[in-house]
């Protein structure tokens, strides 16, 4: 058998492994319900389309269900990514396992048409696999990272709309739930943390626990040191409007430094490309002409 043949047949293997699986996950998940008779179902056939695609996600995440441990840590990193979900680490993992069958599949082709030898394909199988495990891993710490940068923006407009709140009058329970309403379109990922709070507050858990609660699964160190406020003004009995607009002003100050150390340090970034790439052009256009006509002389003078 020739060694394209073996190919062919390997990545065959591969497609049918994934597709066995997706049909696997198809069989598994639940039905959906259909709905009430000469009633139009509402989002139509790419509803379905995508809804069937989730569930075979799902499906294929708890079939490479991680350990407890691993669960809980993959737990905390989307819900300071924003997914509070239950089932948004077993979706994660069946992302992060077709990502993988489909780059590895598709890299494992490309290698072979592009080359005659088994062990280009191969590695380039190998790779796109892991490629694919480790992009959704990276995304993820992306979105968390860009998450936690428009938590800290609207940190001081939240604040000022709690003192505002305070000094009204309003206990702290109102004035996160007036302050969550007002931020719901401006600023959504503020607004949703605000709001998940008071409800965990509402079901009966202790105030500071849920405080900070909040500061630890958005991952913000400026939500840490506000769910610190928070408690030491509810532990004391000190006054919180004060406080809030304190720390308000400590955000805004924090912010203009950053702006002025970022502003510091460009001067310095900018001296690889200055000296890399724009000084060699500017010798060329300053100098060139005079080593060419340096060279013409010389050749006139030397020449027999």
């Amino acid at each position: 058998m020739s060694v394209v043949w073996i190919l062919v047949l390997h990545f065959g293997f591969v497609l049918a492994a994934v597709a066995g699986a997706l049909a696997l996950a198809a069989r598994l998940m639940p039905a959906p319900a259909a709905p009430p008779a000469g009633e139009a179902e509402p989002g139509g056939a790419r509803q379905r389309w995508s809804g069937r695609a989730l569930e075979a996600l799902l499906q294929l995440g708890m079939l490479a269900r991680p350990s407890e441990s691993q669960t809980k840590n993959l737990r905390a990193r989307l819900a300071a990514a924003g997914y509070r979900h239950p089932a948004a680490a077993q979706l994660f993992q069946g992302v992060r396992i077709a990502t993988a069958a489909l780059l590895g599949a598709a890299l494992g082709w490309a290698a072979m048409w592009q080359s005659a030898g088994a062990a280009p394909a191969v590695l380039a199988t190998v790779c796109g696999a892991g490629f694919g495990l480790l992009l959704p891993e990276r995304i993820l710490e992306w979105m968390t990272r860009s998450r936690i940068g428009r938590i800290h923006r609207a940190l001081p407009a939240a604040l000022d709309l709690m003192v505002l709140s305070v000094e009204a009058g309003q206990s702290l329970d109102v004035a996160l739930a007036e302050t969550s309403r007002e931020l719901r379109l401006i600023h959504p990922e503020l607004s949703s943390e605000f709001a998940q709070a008071l409800l965990e507050i509402r079901a009966g858990r202790q105030r500071p626990e849920v405080l900070a609660e909040m500061g630890r699964r958005t991952g913000s160190p400026e939500m840490k040191k506000l769910a610190v406020v928070l408690i030491d003004s509810d532990r004391f009995g000190t006054s919180l409007a004060p406080a809030l607009r304190t720390h308000a002003r400590y955000l805004r100050t924090r912010r203009r430094q950053a702006a002025q150390e970022a502003a510091r340090k460009l001067s310095v970034k900018l001296i690889f490309p200055v000296f890399f790439l724009i000084m060699p052009a500017v010798f060329v256009v300053t100098l060139g002409p005079a080593v060419l006509a340096f060279l013409g002389a010389m050749q006139t003078f030397f020449a027999p």
